[in-house]
């Protein structure tokens, strides 16, 4: 009879092990925002921006999940372009993106926890300026590029505007981050670093950016 007892209770705390490993939350949320920096063709003309995003998806197990997330990324051109690339003071522009990542997580029972991921989405770059009227035979700058304005031997050969364009391109990110379980809903603050890169027909669109927020 005892040994029947002792098999039920190691039954019963088994099953009771093989549930409590098998609930995690179904859903997944993030917000969050930080600074960032430009890297590769993008870096040349602009310097630490400030940006945010936000998301949500479906968690398949403790392991992985997947999110579509929004970024909007702030594009801020460096004092020195400005002046040396003859460019308007309020010259400015910024990255939109729509992304879908799937996301590993760490499993740990401490407070602290890690996480890698990565996705592909669609991007979107804009830039504007006052309008400024480039006529034949000025100097062209390779911060132009940007604009869509053309030139031949670096100079421009016919008369364009420099006002506002913006283009879209596929791309993908990867990255990590670190958490912290907080005391509230399973929410963790969460610390990430995360590479961005879009396939922007002109001059490729890359950047870093270092988010603080909170998943849950």
């Amino acid at each position: 009879m005892s040994r029947r007892i002792l098999s039920l209770v190691a039954l019963s705390v088994l099953l009771m092990g093989a549930a409590s490993a098998q609930q995690f939350n179904r859903f997944n949320f993030n917000v969050g925002g930080g600074f960032g920096g430009g890297l590769g063709d993008i870096g040349k003309f602009t310097g630490k921006s400030y940006q945010g995003g936000a998301g949500g998806g479906v968690n398949f197990s403790r392991r992985f999940g997947v999110n579509a997330e929004y970024m909007y990324y702030n594009l801020a051109f460096k004092d020195s372009v400005i002046k040396n690339q003859f460019l308007p003071t309020d010259a400015g522009g910024r990255l939109q993106s729509l992304t879908l990542n799937g996301i590993f997580t760490i499993p740990t029972h401490s407070k602290w926890g890690a996480y890698a991921i990565a996705g592909v989405g669609f991007y979107r770059r804009s830039v504007e300026a006052t309008s400024d009227v480039l006529v034949q035979g000025t100097p062209w700058q390779p911060v132009y590029a940007l604009w869509g304005i053309t030139e031949t031997n670096k100079v421009i050969t016919e008369t364009q505007t420099l006002s506002s364009r913006t283009v879209n391109a596929a791309g993908y990110n990867f990255g990590g981050g670190l958490t912290y379980r907080v005391p509230f809903h399973h929410a963790r603050f969460y610390v990430e670093g995360r590479y961005h890169h879009a396939n922007t027909n002109d001059l490729h669109t890359t950047v870093f950016p270092v988010s603080v927020g909170l998943r849950w």
